[in-house]
């Protein structure tokens, strides 16, 4: 590795020690972009690398709230707000038990890049709590959301960071926590936030958005290598909004979808799962996936008991990780190839260990397709929200379509263009790393040392 980036990367791992998740985003993109800081020694001297890598702040915040039982709870609330180099702050809010500090850091530095990939004008931010939504009351939800906001209120803003919804933060949620700021802020700022309601200012095809996007970027891929997704076998783990909506694109697109799964295990339907029984299991009743046997015996489920998911061991042509990150490991990412594996693409943010990711990229008979590049058509449409929001338009279901779908193929384009510029054969994740880190960089050394 290049003598900058090893002490980049050195002086990272010192500077955020226990932050594993963080280390290991910055690494993947740090080891991938040497191409780029070889041609430009100047970098060294600017610190483009330092000044990349460190957040321009972090915010740490109390989120107490009351209960149904009367009991007061007290959780941690996050936002990391990371690059505006090229626009305000932008990324979802993550409610979820394991969220921490450097989960956080993750997330918003993968989100500088990905941004940056859509060719729109926004930054990198990210946020969130442990506060866990599962199981809990709307009430409380509500009650929850309430608090979390009064605090993120004073640091977000349409020009300034607009969040939007992750896992566990959906259009209920993004109500809650829209109508909070509206009511301390005593004003209707539509463009603070993004993923909100249709009836107050949300985007056609938001909710679709990730998992349309995630297909459209695998079409790409596989047209540009001589294949196509029609016929082909689909296995997708999770079953939340991302998954659900590639799944949605992907029977659209004339593939086979034959396995979905949640944290508890999955399911194997050969003739192809039944999306209506998904939806009403997840989006109306918030079951878990082994209900879909209530629907369909002739199902099979798997529970999860191990490391490995078992959604995994199934045969596919294509697998679709759209779960949470490092959810699928070296093992599992085996026992894929070895069933004949054509293509993996991350529907999730960073889903793929460190081993499990350069086991994919050094198999040049699979086609691998990176996390910020294929699933950045969420923040992209969160993007054309905001831009709606601003004109007090509304663009159809099919205007809004169109641009998502002509964003990811530039995305694509993007990837392969840096690939073939540095030799880079296939390697989407080098590709798409350079492909933002150029534009990053650029926008950096015009800015001056900020």
């Amino acid at each position: 590795m290049n003598k900058y980036l090893k002490t980049v990367l050195n002086n990272i791992k010192l500077k955020n020690p226990h932050e594993n998740e963080y280390i290991q985003a910055v690494e993947e993109v740090l080891t991938s972009i040497e191409p780029v800081i070889n041609e430009h020694s100047e970098f060294e001297k600017l610190a483009i690398l330092e000044r990349m890598t460190e957040p321009e702040r972090l915010i740490i915040f109390r989120v107490p709230y009351v209960n149904d039982c009367g009991q007061t709870i007290v959780h941690r609330g996050y936002r990391v707000q990371f690059s505006n180099l090229i626009g305000p702050y932008k990324g979802g809010l993550r409610f979820q038990p394991d969220v921490n500090q450097s989960i956080i850091k993750f997330l918003g530095f993968e989100q500088i890049f990905k941004n940056a990939l859509t060719g729109l004008p926004i930054g990198g931010g990210k946020g969130g709590s442990d506060f866990n939504p599962k199981g809990k009351s709307d009430g409380e939800i509500m009650r929850f959301c309430q608090s979390f906001m009064t605090e993120l209120y004073r640091h977000i803003g349409a020009d300034v960071d607009v969040p939007a919804g992750d896992i566990g933060v959906g259009e209920r949620e993004i109500g809650y926590l829209f109508g909070q700021y509206k009511k301390i802020k005593n004003a209707y700022e539509g463009g603070v936030i993004t993923g909100k309601g249709l009836s107050y200012g949300g985007s056609l095809v938001r909710k679709e958005a990730t998992g349309y996007g995630l297909i459209y970027f695998t079409e790409e891929m596989l047209n540009a290598n001589g294949l196509s997704l029609e016929g082909k076998t689909v296995t997708i783990s999770g079953s939340g909004n991302v998954a659900i909506y590639a799944c949605e694109k992907a029977f659209q697109k004339g593939a086979k979808v034959v396995a979905m799964s949640d944290s508890n295990g999955c399911i194997y339907d050969a003739g192809g799962i039944d999306l209506n029984v998904i939806k009403q299991i997840k989006e109306k009743e918030r079951g878990r996936i082994k209900d879909y046997l209530k629907h369909h015996p002739q199902a099979e489920y798997f529970e999860h008991t191990g490391e490995d998911s078992p959604i995994w061991e199934i045969k596919t042509d294509i697998a679709l990780p759209c779960a949470t990150q490092n959810e699928l490991t070296l093992n599992s990412t085996k026992k894929l190839i070895a069933n004949g594996l054509t293509a993996i693409v991350e529907g999730a943010n960073m889903p793929c260990t460190k081993e499990a990711a350069e086991y994919f990229i050094s198999n040049k008979k699979i086609l691998y397709g990176p996390a910020k590049a294929a699933n950045a058509g969420g923040v992209a449409v969160s993007a054309i929200e905001m831009s709606q929001n601003s004109m007090r338009y509304y663009f159809s279901f099919e205007e809004a379509d169109k641009l998502l779908k002509d964003i990811m193929k530039n995305i694509f384009s993007s990837c392969q263009n840096a690939c073939e510029k540095y030799n880079l054969e296939k390697n989407y994740t080098a590709g798409a790393n350079i492909a933002a880190f150029t534009k990053l960089a650029k926008a950096m050394k015009a800015q001056g040392i900020v």
